[in-house]
């Protein structure tokens, strides 16, 4: 299978033009393939490991000030999320069901859509930034150790490997991923709207440096960030509807995680709550 598909310009030569979009049903069946696995693993192997390596950890002792209800998203950050998620949805189907054969007035919805993405995300950065706890999120040294012990434990030794702060090593993986790949869609959509309309006057199009070749990156790169879109909500909406991960769902619902759910897992050291903390 070919990964990128190449073309002649206007003298002759071969240039690149876009993405073989081969790698979209790649992506699809990777992402199945990876929900498989898991639910084997989930099932067979994560019980076993959590049993010899002794849990999660024992409990801190400093659970005396934990409210009944923690505060885990704000109401400015739950409706953030829904709304990227379903701009995210929106342009996958108008972007790939045209490909596999849907036809559809698609562009106007798409471009709207990435729009709306593009809001969302220049939001969610202001946000994270300024109004919530900005490194919760993002991948700390001690995130590399905590992976560096659950491996031990994974392939069997007996390590403490304790409980999360506030967002597990996945969870910041997830975010990053999301982070980078939507930036990089929304730039090359942006310059790729330029080129099928001037609908801004301070972005015009610009013939000398985007040639035909140029081009061809830039659909290139925004397909691959697209197909790469594919993966990663296939993952993330089953995560999100596995029995054991419905906690977490529940809380960018409603706001909160209960106590329980906070005390199981999660260490009152790493993310530390009291009864009048209101951050997400």
């Amino acid at each position: 299978m070919e990964l990128f598909q190449f073309g002649p310009d206007p003298w002759g030569q071969e240039i690149l033009i876009r993405l073989s979009w081969g790698l979209l049903y790649v992506s699809f069946w990777a992402g199945i393939v990876f929900i498989l696995f898991h639910a084997v693993y989930a099932v067979v192997w994560k019980p076993k490991v959590a049993v010899e390596g002794g849990g999660e950890g024992a409990s801190s002792g400093v659970e005396v000030n934990v409210p009944e209800k923690v505060v885990r998203h704000t109401g400015m950050a739950r409706i953030f999320h829904w709304v990227m998620a379903a701009s995210m949805l929106v342009l996958l189907a108008t972007g790939f069901l045209p490909i596999i054969g849907l036809d559809f007035a698609w562009l106007s919805i798409h471009w709207i859509s990435g729009i709306i993405l593009i809001l969302c995300i220049l939001y969610h950065i202001v946000h994270a930034s300024f109004f919530l706890d900005f490194w919760s999120i993002w991948i700390l040294p001690r995130d590399l150790k905590e992976a560096v012990q659950r491996t031990k434990r994974q392939l069997g030794q007996s390590v403490d490997v304790g409980k999360h702060a506030k967002y597990p090593l996945d969870h910041k993986l997830y975010h990053l991923a999301v982070t980078t790949f939507g930036l990089i869609v929304s730039a090359t959509g942006i310059l790729m709207m330029m080129r099928i309309d001037h609908w801004l006057p301070f972005l015009a199009r610009n013939d000398t440096f985007f040639t035909d070749p140029n081009w061809g990156v830039v659909y290139t790169v925004h397909g691959f960030s697209a197909v790469l879109f594919v993966m990663l909500t296939i993952t993330h909406i089953y995560f999100s509807l596995r029995p054991d991960k419905l906690w977490i769902t529940k809380s960018m619902i409603f706001g909160w995680v209960s106590r329980a759910d906070y005390l199981a897992h999660h260490d009152p050291k790493k993310w530390v709550v009291t009864d009048d903390s209101t951050k997400g």
